[in-house]
């Protein structure tokens, strides 16, 4: 009795097509491989492979300088095509929602002053200089400031318009009410949103030309009642901790601004070392209610004052 395999088509196909193949390569003709001489591959290969290296072999630790140098480079090239600073000084000081809330507080006390031209000339154009040199002051260091403050774009043709209508304050007139106005009529439109109408400014800030030590120590004077009124003991503090904050921030921003160089008696010895105890002594304080170290904020506050009152009996 015969047995029948049982085989499957595709298995059959398959050794039919790999015989049909092998056939051909048996009878297929290929061209002779070329015969290159050495003379011929001289000047384009290598013969050893350090011939291809010039100078030292470079190590990881030199290639990986090279890229952090060239990373910071760029960053520094970013920084200043943006008009920014490279260095955070601001930012250490004093934070953009203080500079903001001064801002505002700022501009309602001058909107306040510049009402009647009767008013003005009997005496606030003398509030009005002030303000406006500390509001001119404020978009200084916004311009400046590492972070996005808020009417940043904005801040050196409001500082430019700010300082010029402060330094025509020095006396009251019609003509300089009538400029007062304007400049009210300027910082509703940046509080608003709406932006200045021109934008023309000087790039960089010129402190000489910003602000003027008299009203900026005035200023001081009254950045520092506040932050007695509001220090009186460890409750207080607790009760007013972001005022607090916002004034020593500020206070430590003044004492940079007064040593800028340029101000009155910048190149004092004296002088300059006040101010930097000031700015130290505003950190302490910021330093400690973050920690709820009201006590330690308190006596911070103290030191401040002692500061501004031995700054006062020496330079005015």
């Amino acid at each position: 009795m015969m047995t029948r395999l049982s085989i499957p088509l595709g298995l059959l196909i398959a050794f039919g097509s790999s015989a049909i193949a092998e056939e051909k390569r048996v009878g297929e003709r290929r061209a002779p491989a070329p015969t290159v001489s050495s003379d011929q591959l001289r000047g384009i290969f290598f013969d050893d492979l350090s011939e291809a290296i010039r100078g030292e072999r470079p190590l990881l630790s030199t290639l990986r300088k090279s890229a952090e140098a060239m990373q910071s480079k760029a960053a520094s090239k970013v920084a200043s095509s943006d008009g920014e600073p490279t260095n955070d000084t601001w930012s250490r000081l004093i934070s953009p929602v203080s500079l903001e809330d001064e801002v505002k507080r700022v501009r309602l006390h001058f909107d306040s002053i510049v009402t009647t031209p009767g008013a003005f000339n009997s005496g606030g154009y003398q509030d009005a200089r002030l303000d406006l040199t500390v509001l001119a002051t404020l978009f200084a260091i916004i311009h400046e400031h590492s972070a996005d403050v808020r009417w940043k774009s904005d801040a050196p043709a409001a500082r430019d318009l700010l300082a010029r209508t402060a330094f025509n304050c020095k006396a009251g007139s019609t003509q300089v009410f009538n400029e007062a106005k304007l400049r009210k009529a300027d910082l509703q439109d940046l509080v608003s949103g709406t932006g200045l109408n021109s934008r023309d400014a000087e790039p960089e800030n010129v402190w000489t030309e910003i602000a003027d030590r008299s009203p900026l120590m005035e200023y001081a004077e009254r950045l520092i009642g506040s932050l007695e009124g509001n220090s009186r003991d460890a409750a207080a503090i607790a009760e007013n901790v972001d005022a607090v904050r916002r004034d020593a921030e500020l206070i430590s921003a003044l004492g940079e601004v007064l040593t800028k160089e340029g101000m009155d008696e910048a190149d004092d010895d004296d002088y300059a070392n006040l101010s930097r105890a000031m700015i130290s002594e505003s950190k302490q304080v910021v330093a400690a209610i973050e920690r709820a170290d009201f006590d330690g904020a308190r006596s911070g506050v103290s030191l401040i004052r002692g500061r501004c009152d031995a700054c006062h009996e020496q330079y005015r």
